[in-house]
C-alpha cells in the first residue's frame, strides 16, 4: 500500500480542509499543475497548427497526453477523443450517431443527468427511450436491462459507479447480453476510471466517457471519450482542425480522433490531465481502489450506527458514502459541517433528480473519497456528525 501521508502532500489545499467531495471533482497534484504552468511559460502554442517549435513542442506533448491516457485505459490512441468532460463526449455520441425514428435506448434510473438528458431529448427524432430502476441499495438487475431491449433496441446507456449511491455495476455482464442481443453499449464511466481499473480492451465496450478532473487528477475542462469504431459516428462538430480537405463546395474530414477535436482545444489542461494519470499509474489504481473502499466502508459502518443518521447505497461500494441527519436539510448539515469542522461534502440531488426522488427524499449529504483521504478524517466526519443529534433531538 502506498503512503497516503506523501502524497497529500502533494496537494496543499488538504492542509487547509478535509476534503470529502472528490465525487464532484478531485484536486489535482502539484506535478500536474507544474506541467500546466510549464507550458505557459516554456512552449505555449497551438496544437497542429504550425511548423515552428513551440507548435510542434505543443502538439507532441498534448499527443503524449492521449498515449498516455490510451495507455492507461487500454484503448488505442486513434480512438482516445479528448473533450471537455464526461457531458461533452456523451452528448457527442448522442448527436453524432445517425439514429432513426423508431430506434430505441435503454438508460437507467441511476444515471447522472449527463447520461440521461442527451437521450431523453432524442425523442424529438423519434427514438424512444426505455429507464430500468435499480433495487434500493442502487443495483441495476442486469437481468431487467435484457428485459427492456427489442428489436429495436441500438443502445444501452449505464454507469459504472452511481454518483449518488458509489454502487458499482456489474458491466461485465451487461456487455454480455447487449453481445448476444446486437446492441451497442455506452459506459458512464466519471466515477469509475482511476478509481478502479479499467481496461477497454477487455470490456468491448462501444463507448467510455469519463473525466479528467475526477479519478484521473487531471484539471477541470478535460475529458475523454472512447470509441471502438469512429467511423460509425458523423462528427456533430466541425471546423478548425477536423478537415484535410475542402474543395468545390465539400469536405474531407481528418480521420478519428482529429475529426471529433474541432477548434482549439484545452491545450495545458490535457498536457495536465497526462502528467495526472502518471500520478495515478505511478501509485497504482489498484491501491487507490482498495484505499478508497476501505474508507468509504468504515464511513458507512459507523454513520449507519448513529440513530439519527440514514445511509444509503450497498455494503460493497465505491469511494461514495450518501447519507441524511434526521430533521435537518442536506444543505444545513454540509454547512454546519464545513463552518465547524472545514469539512467539504456535496448536498442536493447530484444532478440526478429521478433517484433521489426514487430515494423519497429531496437531496442527501454525499462524503466522497479519494486515493488523498485518511483515517484520520473519517473519525473527524463521524464525529461531527455525530455531534448534530444535539440538534435534533
Amino acid at each position: 500500500m502506498y503512503d497516503v501521508y506523501a502524497v497529500r502532500e502533494d496537494f496543499p489545499v488538504l492542509k487547509e480542509v478535509v476534503y470529502l467531495d472528490s465525487t464532484a471533482t478531485t484536486q489535482t497534484p502539484v506535478p500536474a499543475v507544474e506541467a500546466m504552468v510549464e507550458y505557459f511559460y516554456r512552449y505555449a502554442g497551438n496544437h497542429g497548427r504550425g511548423a515552428h517549435r513551440l507548435a510542434r513542442e505543443t502538439t507532441n506533448r498534448y499527443e503524449d497526453a492521449r498515449e498516455t491516457v490510451a495507455r492507461f485505459l487500454n484503448s488505442d490512441p486513434s480512438k482516445t477523443v479528448f473533450t471537455k468532460n464526461t457531458t461533452e463526449g456523451i452528448n457527442l455520441v448522442a448527436n453524432s450517431y445517425p439514429w432513426e425514428a423508431g430506434d430505441h435506448i435503454v438508460t437507467t434510473m441511476l444515471e447522472h443527468h449527463s447520461n440521461l438528458l442527451p437521450w431523453l431529448r432524442l425523442q424529438k427524432k423519434g427514438v424512444k427511450v426505455t429507464i430500468v430502476s435499480p433495487d434500493r441499495e442502487g443495483i441495476i438487475d442486469p437481468q431487467i436491462i435484457e428485459n427492456a431491449l427489442t428489436e429495436s433496441t441500438k443502445l444501452i446507456a449505464v454507469t459504472h459507479v452511481s454518483n449518488v449511491f458509489g454502487s458499482v455495476q456489474d458491466i461485465s455482464r451487461i456487455l454480455k447480453l447487449a453481445r448476444k442481443n446486437g446492441v451497442k453499449v455506452l459506459i458512464d464511466g466519471a466515477q469509475s476510471a482511476g478509481h478502479m481499473p479499467v481496461d477497454l480492451k477487455a470490456l468491448g465496450c462501444d463507448f467510455f466517457a469519463t473525466a479528467g478532473h475526477k479519478g484521473l487528477l487531471g484539471p477541470q475542462g478535460t475529458g475523454v471519450l472512447y470509441i471502438k469504431e469512429p467511423e460509425m459516428l458523423d462528427s456533430a462538430s466541425v471546423g478548425g482542425g477536423t478537415v484535410s480537405e475542402v474543395s468545390g463546395g465539400e469536405y474531407t474530414l481528418e480521420p478519428s480522433p482529429a475529426c471529433f477535436e474541432s477548434g482549439t482545444p484545452n491545450i495545458p489542461g490535457v498536457i495536465g490531465l497526462g502528467r495526472a494519470v502518471e500520478y495515478v499509474e505511478k501509485i497504482g489504481v489498484s491501491e487507490i481502489e482498495k484505499h478508497e473502499a476501505e474508507l468509504s466502508l468504515q464511513a458507512a459502518k459507523r454513520l449507519s450506527e448513529l440513530d439519527h443518521v440514514e445511509v444509503y447505497g450497498p455494503e460493497n461500494r465505491a469511494g461514495i458514502v450518501p447519507f441524511n441527519v434526521t430533521g435537518l436539510h442536506a444543505h444545513d448539515v454540509a454547512l454546519i459541517l464545513d463552518q465547524t469542522k472545514k469539512i467539504c461534502v456535496r448536498s442536493g440531488h447530484h444532478c440526478a433528480i429521478p433517484i433521489t426522488r426514487f430515494l423519497e427524499v429531496e437531496s442527501t449529504v454525499r462524503a466522497s473519497f479519494a486515493l488523498y483521504n485518511t483515517q484520520e478524517e473519517v473519525d473527524v466526519l463521524v464525529n461531527a456528525v455525530n455531534a448534530l443529534k444535539a440538534l435534533v433531538s
